[in-house]
């Protein structure tokens, strides 16, 4: 089968530029295993490039994977036919072949369209299986019983479902019992094995029947071989190799060294050996392709199966066990997802809640197992974080209802590869814990005490309320319903009055305080709220004076001699204070002689005491001071005005008439209450009336002022000797009359300017006597007590 192949060089085409493609080959069906197809070249310069076979169109093994090798500056690229390789124009004329060139980033696929064409010559029985000579072959008389000798490999039999049988004798004793041959063209070694043997040559015919009627013949000899006393070894070598996937194809891997005469080496398995080749002179095993890891995962580990054995006697060889194990080069560091965490969670998660689960993969090593370490950054102390595989979980409970308890956890996860040189990455992590409104604030019920006659903005006190909840004073106060005489202040919670208290109104409030939180939680909305009761408790104090009604008296009583008579009894009393019934009398002005004393609220005049009696009527005006009395502080007082006209009762001093001067002893004094009524209006309308009336004057005077200017001139001047007249009549008057009150009401109707110069609207003392008087500030009139 050598002799057919064509050199190499003959089949080569040479492509510098891949945009020449796809590419149409044709090639004849008496080729053979390891002939070169198709070879191109070129240029990858930023990467090693990688070239493959993705598919074959139909499925077949006649094709190796494309091998690569570099030649100067210029990547090479061949397609040769696998060692199985057994082509056949009638059967399939052409294949599809896809092949994918990878140069970093850049992908592409691309066609070779092999076509099959008949060689007229070409005969499945050629060589030296079909010459006179016959096929040898050589093997040990050691030989397993059954074993597999020899593959009759003949082109194209398998798809023309030949049939392959020895048809020569294998009679005993000569042979030791009979070569076979099965389905697949493998000739077995008798069942009863060949030793004994040794150096016998058994020749063997054979036809081979295909197609319709076609056969040919074939010899092949087997010749039996003594085993040797000596036999060749393998010097100490490790089993296990260990490279890198960096190494280019061509590189050395192990050397292996077997002790024997001009020992030669080859593979026995895998055959065919996509990735390794073992030099026959010198035993260095090479790599023949790319080993990277991430586009040829099946390269990690490949077990290698060597034989060594002497040329001159093939049959002395020995068998090694490889182990090659490939290891990717550390180019990247590990790639996470998420490359970096932040995230919030409440201060309620749970311990062992997962917050994320890392994703991360080597780009060396697609599928490698990963390290993960977790490191706490802040804050320091026990670690409210842990790492259980690739998840980051909870630890311990998280609070924010302590001063600085809730923090910001800084971590970070080391992923750390398996690679040499190792490499990490690190993966940054923030959880910031975020507070939760767990707890509703609460307050104290308290009690507060205040005077009736506090004045408005008084403070009352605080009321303090309490939340668990951190910030523990971030609480607002505010009065649901209630009286609006009080507020509270909303941030500390003081309470102040607003307005007036009255203890005859009111004694006791109760007040409702709600107590709302604030920025205690994520959510500003969501607040919780709670209550208490104050109440707050009026304490009395003497604000009203008593009142006396009427406060003004003025009587006329009869006075005899000898006896203490009761003049009136002054009723006074507090109208805001009803239960308030004590009160202390006094008289404080107009008792000058002493002649009056008060028992109680009444008034009694003592005639009693000694000369002088009076002996003309006389007018007393009294001043009653009425106190409030009791443990109500402060007292307050007012003042009662009562006029006494007193008239000295006189009796007949005849002596004959004596009997009946005990007459009027016995009689009932004539008592004469004078009331004078007078109406209060309130102060309000007083203003309004005096508004009123003022504009009502001014809009009246504007109108008639030019026609009755001259008119009263006029009467102002009839008026002046009218007024002196009638002030002479009243003093002349007075002298004659003094103490009696009935004259000058009598002259009322006769001259109503006189009703003016009885009202005296003034009190005064005279500088020079010490007199008292009453004076009428209209008419400058005087009148003497």
């Amino acid at each position: 089968m050598a002799l057919l192949r064509p050199p190499v060089l003959l089949l080569a085409l040479v492509v510098s530029e891949l945009h020449c493609l796809p590419w149409f080959i044709n090639v004849s069906e008496s080729q053979g295993p390891g002939t070169v197809i198709h070879s191109f070249s070129f240029n990858c310069t930023a990467h090693m490039p990688v070239l493959e076979l993705v598919h074959v169109q139909p499925p077949t093994t006649f094709f190796n994977q494309p091998s690569l090798s570099r030649w100067q500056k210029i990547y090479v690229g061949m397609v040769t036919l696998s060692s199985s390789a057994r082509l056949d124009a009638l059967a399939v004329s052409h294949y599809e072949l896809q092949l994918r060139f990878t140069c970093g980033n850049h992908v592409m696929e691309i066609p070779l369209y092999v076509d099959v064409y008949r060689d007229p010559g070409y005969s499945p029985c050629a060589g030296r299986f079909a010459s006179p000579a016959g096929e040898i072959i050589q093997v040990r008389e050691t030989v397993t019983p059954g074993a597999q000798l020899y593959t009759l490999l003949l082109p194209g039999l398998e798809l023309q479902r030949a049939q392959i049988s020895i048809n020569s004798a294998q009679d005993p004793p000569y042979f030791p019992g009979p070569f076979s041959i099965n389905g697949q063209g493998w000739l077995l070694a008798p069942s009863q094995g060949l030793k004994g043997q040794a150096k016998k040559v058994f020749q063997l015919q054979i036809l081979v029947t295909f197609g319709q009627n076609r056969s040919c013949h074939g010899m092949l000899k087997v010749k039996v071989l003594r085993v040797p006393s000596s036999q060749i070894s393998f010097l100490g070598q490790a089993p296990n190799i260990t490279i890198l996937d960096d190494l280019a194809p061509g590189s050395k891997v192990v050397q292996v060294r077997a002790r024997g005469f001009d020992v030669r080496y080859e593979i026995l398995s895998p055959v065919p050996c996509p990735l390794f080749s073992i030099g026959r002179e010198d035993g260095v095993v090479r790599t023949t392709a790319p080993l990277e890891l991430a586009q040829a995962r099946g390269a990690a580990v490949t077990r290698l199966q060597v034989k060594a054995y002497e040329r001159l006697r093939p049959w002395a060889s020995v068998d090694l066990d490889l182990t090659v194990n490939v290891h990717s080069v550390n180019r990247w560091p590990p790639r996470c997802l998420p490359a970096m965490l932040v995230t919030e969670i409440p201060e309620t998660t749970p311990v062992g809640t997962v917050l994320n689960t890392f994703t991360c993969t080597d780009p060396d090593s697609p599928g490698s197992t990963l390290d993960y370490e977790l490191r706490i950054h802040s804050p320091p102390g026990p670690a409210s974080l842990c790492l259980r595989g690739r998840a980051l979980e909870v630890n311990a409970t998280l609070d924010c209802d302590t001063p600085g308890a809730c923090f910001q956890h800084a971590a970070s996860i080391l992923v750390l590869d398996g690679g040499r040189p190792l490499m990490t990455t690190e993966v940054p992590v923030l959880v910031m814990v975020t507070p939760v409104n767990e707890f509703s604030p609460a307050c104290v019920p308290h009690t507060f005490r205040i005077r009736e006659d506090a004045g408005p903005h008084t403070l009352l006190g605080s009321v303090v309320g309490t939340d668990k909840d951190y910030p523990h004073n971030g609480i607002e106060y505010d009065i649901s319903g209630g009286p609006t005489a009080f507020s509270v202040d909303h941030l500390s919670g003081e309470v102040h009055l607003l307005g007036s208290l009255d203890y005859e109104l009111q004694k006791l409030y109760r007040l409702t305080v709600l107590v709302t939180d604030q920025s205690q939680d994520q959510d500003p909305t969501h607040r919780r709220s709670g209550s208490c009761t104050i109440t707050i408790e009026v304490e009395d104090v003497n604000d009203h004076a008593p009142e006396c009604q009427p406060p003004f008296q003025e009587l006329t009583i009869y006075a005899p001699l000898g006896r203490s008579v009761e003049v009136t009894k002054v009723s006074c009393w507090v109208p805001q204070e009803p239960q308030r019934l004590v009160f202390s009398y006094s008289i404080v002005g107009g008792n000058s002689q002493s002649r009056f004393s008060l028992q109680g609220p009444i008034l009694v005049h003592n005639n009693m005491l000694g000369p002088p009696w009076p002996e003309q009527p006389h007018t007393h005006e009294l001043l009653i001071r009425v106190a409030d009395a009791g443990p109500s502080t402060p007292h307050l007082s007012t003042t009662a005005t009562v006029i006494v006209h007193l008239v000295p009762w006189s009796t007949s001093t005849v002596a004959t008439r004596t009997r009946k001067a005990a007459v009027p002893s016995m009689m009932t004094p004539l008592l004469v209450t004078d009331t004078e009524a007078f109406w209060q209006p309130e102060p309000w309308f007083v203003v309004v009336l005096t508004v009123t009336s003022a504009l009502f004057l001014l809009a009246l005077g504007w109108l008639f002022s030019r026609l009755f200017q001259g008119l009263a001139q006029m009467l102002q001047t009839r008026r002046k000797p009218a007024q002196a007249l009638l002030l002479n009549s009243i003093q002349g008057t007075e002298e004659s009359i003094e103490g009696f009150v009935e004259a000058p009401r009598m002259e009322m109707p006769q001259t109503p300017s006189s009703v003016m110069s009885l009202l005296f609207d003034g009190r005064a003392q005279d500088s020079r006597t010490g007199r008292d008087y009453l004076f009428n500030t209209l008419t400058g009139a005087r009148r003497w007590l």
